[in-house]
C-alpha cells in the first residue's frame, strides 16, 4: 500500500493553525454562584473530511463526514471495511490524503454494496447509517462468522473501563470526545482511538486493525465510552469482535442484532455492576 499526500510542513499557515491539534481554545464567560468570570475553555476540534473510493475505472464519493482531524487514513479504511466495500488490506493500492479529503484507490470494490449508497452531502459526527438506500442493506452484515472468543471476568471488565478512562487525553482536556479501544483478556488497553463522533472513533480503531492485518479481532474485546447503538454493534460484528463493552446503554436494535449474531453485549459497565444483554456465557463472576 502506498500512502501519499503532503506532509504537515507543506500545509499553508492557516491549515497548520487549524490542523496542529485536536483541541482548540476559546475565550468564554462562566457564570456561577460567585458571578461572571472570563476564562479560556478547551474544546475538541470538528472539521469536515470528504471520503472517496476509487477503482481502475470509477470513483465515487461517500460524502463528507465531520470528524476530529488526525488518523484520517484509519478512519477511511475502517469506514470502508465496516460497510463491506473492501475486505483485505491487499485490495488497497494507494491512499491520497489532504487536510480535508481522502481517496482510497482499490484494486477491487464490492459493486453491489457500493450501488446501495446514495450519500447525502454532509454526514454529522453522530450519523452512522446516512446514505443507505434501503433498510435491508442497512441490516445486512458482510462479516466473518463470530467464533467462541475469549472468556473474561467482571473484574477484567471493571479494570478495562478504568483503564479506558485513564487513556483518553482528548476527553480529559475537553470532555467532548468519544473513545473506542481494544483490550486484552487481562483488561489492559492495547490500542485506543478518540473522535468527536463515536462512529468515527470505532472506524479509526477498525481501520488500525485492518491496516495491520489484525482482523477478525477475535482474541481481544471492544470497549466504547458511550452508549451501544445499532451502528456500533454492526461495526463490531463486522470486525469480528465477540465481546463489546459499553459504558452506557444499548438500543433495542443493538440488542437484537447482538443476539442474532452471538455477540456478547455488555452495557452500563460501571464499578462493581454491569448488564449483559446477549451471550452471557463469555463473562464470569470470578
Amino acid at each position: 500500500m502506498v500512502l501519499t499526500g503532503p506532509p504537515p510542513s507543506m500545509n499553508t499557515q492557516t491549515q497548520c493553525q487549524t490542523m496542529a491539534s485536536t483541541e482548540r481554545q476559546f475565550d468564554v464567560s462562566k457564570l456561577g454562584s460567585h458571578g461572571e468570570s472570563r476564562t479560556e475553555d478547551v474544546v475538541a476540534v470538528e472539521l469536515p473530511l470528504s471520503i472517496l473510493i476509487s477503482s481502475l475505472d470509477d470513483s465515487k464519493s461517500m460524502g463528507i463526514t465531520m470528524r476530529t482531524p488526525g488518523r484520517d487514513r484509519e478512519l477511511a479504511l475502517g469506514f470502508l471495511y465496516s460497510e463491506g466495500l473492501i475486505n483485505r488490506i491487499s485490495e488497497v493500492s494507494e491512499i491520497k490524503a489532504s487536510s480535508d479529503s481522502i481517496e482510497v484507490i482499490c484494486s477491487n470494490v464490492d459493486r453491489v454494496i457500493l450501488n446501495d449508497y446514495n450519500r447525502i452531502s454532509t454526514i454529522t459526527s453522530s450519523c452512522g447509517i446516512c446514505g443507505k438506500d434501503s433498510i435491508s442493506s442497512m441490516l445486512h452484515i458482510h462479516g466473518p462468522k463470530l467464533n467462541r472468543g475469549p472468556q473474561i471476568s467482571m473484574k477484567t471488565i471493571e479494570s478495562s473501563v478504568k483503564n479506558l478512562r485513564k487513556n483518553q487525553p482528548l476527553f480529559n482536556s475537553t470532555g467532548g470526545s468519544h473513545a473506542s479501544a481494544i483490550a486484552s483478556i487481562n483488561g489492559d488497553i492495547i490500542h485506543l482511538e478518540e473522535d468527536v463522533g463515536r462512529h468515527n472513533a470505532l472506524d479509526k480503531l477498525v481501520g488500525y486493525l485492518f491496516s495491520n492485518d489484525q482482523l477478525p479481532a477475535n482474541d481481544v474485546f471492544l470497549i466504547v465510552s458511550g452508549r451501544a447503538s445499532f451502528e456500533l454493534v454492526h461495526k463490531a460484528i463486522r470486525a469480528g469482535f465477540t465481546i463489546m463493552i459499553a459504558v452506557g446503554a444499548p438500543s433495542s436494535l443493538a440488542v437484537e442484532m447482538a443476539r442474532e449474531h452471538g455477540l456478547t453485549l455488555v452495557g452500563f459497565a460501571k464499578r462493581e455492576s454491569l448488564t449483559i444483554y446477549s451471550s452471557p456465557s463469555r463473562v464470569s463472576t470470578n
